[in-house]
């Protein structure tokens, strides 16, 4: 069989060395702290740099429990997803697993926290492009026990709760999340009052790339889950509370701990599934 080569992503099957798994933070810096992560949780070596680092996607290539494991970061929203997912899903990989921040629009829900989301409401445009609006973007059930199982594990000694349930899943961070800071300061009258409906609705938060992962995961016939670490929230009684550095540390951590043991668990089913 000719080697794939992927445009966007600079991988191909050679590199991947048959890597069936993968991480997929947004942030190109956050590929090397999980890999880093990874290595001190398991003993893995660290390489000194990425296997590949074209555009927005940045991947290592790690092993967790004698697989090999990929971490590429997908950038920001839907479209630059889409090709994330495409392009691994067509070297082989399976399984993939979100690992991001967000915001949370529920008073229950602290700074620091994790969700695991069940499915997302599908406020993006790229997803359609895969299947028809109706078509739901779910987290796969294996993928979303292991997530569920690792963070109940977990949570107790990182110092946090999680939380499982629906998402809602945009393709902007302004408008589209209801925030006035923009420049016009300006949301059109369609997204007004989103934030508190979906609140009623008990979706628990925000981000941007989950409906797409899934939306796509499930039309391909892979395996996709999101855990998500809360550095923001736009509760009731907490509204404007802004995204500290110390925030983003200890969210963006424990989704990170989290989604790698998600990943043992699935490799090792030393949970069964």
């Amino acid at each position: 069989m000719p080697r794939r080569a992927m445009y966007h992503v600079a991988l191909d099957d050679e590199k991947i060395q048959g890597a069936r798994f993968v991480l997929l933070p947004g942030d190109p810096f956050r590929s090397r702290l999980i890999a880093e992560r990874i290595g001190s949780v398991y003993g893995a070596p660290v390489p000194d740099g990425p296997l590949a680092h074209n555009r927005e996607y940045c991947t290592y290539l790690m092993d967790i429990r004698g697989r090999k494991v990929l971490v590429t970061s997908t950038g920001i929203g839907g479209p630059s997803t889409s090709i994330a997912v495409d392009e691994l899903a067509q070297l082989g990989v399976h399984t993939f697993i979100r690992v991001g921040t967000t915001g949370v629009i529920q008073d229950s829900i602290a700074i620091g926290d994790v969700v695991v989301t069940t499915g997302s409401v599908r406020l993006d445009g790229a997803s359609a492009d895969y299947a028809p609006v109706e078509y739901p973007a779910v987290a796969h059930p294996e993928v979303m026990l292991a997530l569920v199982r690792a963070a109940k594990s977990l949570a107790g000694t990182l110092g946090c709760r999680y939380h499982v349930g629906v998402t809602a899943s945009t393709d902007t961070f302004y408008q589209g999340q209801e925030r006035v800071d923009a420049c016009s300061r300006y949301i059109p009258r369609r997204l007004r009052g989103m934030t508190e409906e979906w609140r009623r609705l008990h979706v628990l938060n925000v981000e941007m790339e989950s409906s797409t992962l899934l939306t796509m995961c499930g039309a391909l016939g892979l395996r996709g889950g999101c855990v998500t670490g809360v550095i923001n929230t736009r509760a009731t009684d907490r509204v404007g509370e802004p995204i500290t550095a110390e925030h983003l540390r200890l969210g963006e951590a424990h989704a990170v701990m989290i989604g790698i043991k998600a990943i043992e668990i699935l490799i090792t089913n030393a949970m069964p599934l």
